[in-house]
């Protein structure tokens, strides 16, 4: 779901943010001021990003069959609720939210996170 300026940039081009939107490798998640989106992506993780927020997926894999699990997202401003999906569950490792002051190691977990922009 997305509520007002709220948009998904690969590749330098800004699309509006729709519902069924497919997310590729690098997709930033792009809000303004008065925005919000909420994702939901394959393995259930659950994405809420408020306003003036700047999240990369940098990558996504759930291939469980195969054994290939990663989420790597990159957020360099504003806000992120974040709720594990089953790839956590499955490997904890395989999920990394990388910020400009650190990188936090999702283990099955609930968490609000917030970026104050540099």
């Amino acid at each position: 779901t997305a509520q007002g300026n709220a948009s998904l940039v690969v590749a330098g081009r800004s699309v509006p943010a729709a519902p069924g939107a497919a997310l590729v490798r690098s997709t930033l998640l792009k809000t303004g001021p008065d925005a919000s989106m909420g994702v939901t992506l394959k393995d259930n993780t659950l994405l809420s990003i408020g306003p003036n927020t700047e999240l990369a997926l940098e990558e996504f894999m759930f291939a469980p069959a195969q054994n290939q699990l990663r989420l790597d997202a990159r957020m360099t401003q504003g806000t992120l609720n974040y709720v594990s999906g089953v790839m956590a569950k499955l490997r904890p490792q395989a999920v990394t939210v990388r910020t400009p002051t650190g990188n936090i190691g999702v283990r099955g977990t609930h968490f609000v996170l917030s970026v104050a922009k540099e």
